[in-house]
């Protein structure tokens, strides 16, 4: 396959996936944001949520104050914001129109359908009626169009880098939100907290699993109250949890393994290396040297490897950062 073809491929990918997580995160703070909290706190709920991302700088040079209102705006329609949802379906539609004799049919309507109707939506006013609903259609999307692409691609490179772009992306942006997230609970995992801080904490760490289709899993696998490490553990470690670090990797490795000439090369190197990371690690070990570490170093070898994917398998890119 031509290397400019697989680049488009993997980056379509990354850019529904990336619309997909966007929306969860604006969905969880949008959902958390409506708790019994004082004005600073919501605050600092919005300034996490821009910190995910990396655009906080961004964001205040634009637009200064933080609130709820303006982050949802830069967030989901600003186009200035190469990680709004309306930049990444708008990215993700023409890269799978640079590649549309690769696609099946069903794909691309799927993607460009996609396209089509988020800008009637955003027109007609439907974000601002019901914001919960707008972000539920954008993972809704993101589902069909993963859905379509298995269900009707040939099996071959295409699909691989295809498959390799979203779970690459979804490692990303999972590592992301588990930091920001784990650091915005002051009540942490040691120490008394009072009721109130308790029942506060219930409906902050539900809405967190909710934010990755993760609160049912974890009722199923601990059949237990939510606690922070079994947070942390089930979506960092847990293989059977399809957002978690690990079962993202797995993909990813597997996917590498299928496109990669050599067994022996680089990037398959350093993707086995990180899988085994969380392969093997036991999250008490990971909460005593320092859950931010691990996930800070865990983030920037996911870039590493992304540079690396892009380095030998896809077009060259003097600043691959800047397109991530």
């Amino acid at each position: 396959m031509l290397s400019r073809t697989a680049d488009h491929l993997f980056w379509m990918s990354r850019y529904t996936e990336r619309a997909e997580n966007t929306a969860r995160m604006i969905d969880v703070n949008y959902q958390t944001a409506l708790l019994p909290q004082s004005a600073a706190v919501a605050q600092l709920g919005w300034q996490g949520l821009l910190s995910i991302s990396e655009l906080l700088p961004m964001y205040t040079a634009k637009h200064g104050e933080v609130t709820s209102c303006g982050v949802m705006e830069f967030m989901v329609r600003d186009e200035s914001n190469p990680s709004s949802i309306l930049s990444c379906l708008r990215a993700a539609r023409e890269n799978a129109r640079a590649v549309r004799g690769t696609l099946t049919t069903e794909v691309w309507e799927t993607q460009n359908q996609t396209w089509l109707e988020v800008n009637r939506m955003l027109r007609a006013g439907e974000f601002e009626q019901d914001p919960g609903q707008f972000f539920e259609w954008v993972k809704f999307r993101s589902h069909l169009s993963r859905g379509v692409t298995v269900g009707t691609m040939l099996m071959d490179e295409a699909l691989h880098f295809m498959r390799l772009g979203t779970f690459l992306e979804r490692a990303d942006n999972t590592a992301r939100l588990v930091d920001v997230k784990f650091h915005a609970v002051q009540s942490d995992f040691f120490g008394a907290a009072t009721e109130q801080d308790q029942e506060y904490d219930f409906y902050h760490w539900s809405a967190i699993l909710r934010s990755v289709s993760g609160f049912e899993i974890y009722r199923k696998v601990y059949r237990d109250v939510i606690r922070p490490e079994r947070v942390a553990e089930l979506l960092i470690l847990r293989a059977d949890m399809p957002r978690s670090l690990h079962a993202s990797l797995n993909e990813v490795v597997s996917n590498l393994h299928l496109v990669a000439s050599d067994a022996a090369c680089e990037t398959l190197r350093r993707a086995g290396r990180l899988r085994a990371d969380v392969q093997y690690g036991r999250i008490d070990e990971i909460l005593a040297t320092g859950l931010h570490a691990f996930l800070t170093q865990f983030l920037d070898r996911v870039n590493e490897l992304g540079a690396h994917i892009s380095r030998e398998f896809l077009v060259p890119a003097t600043a691959w950062c800047t397109a991530a």
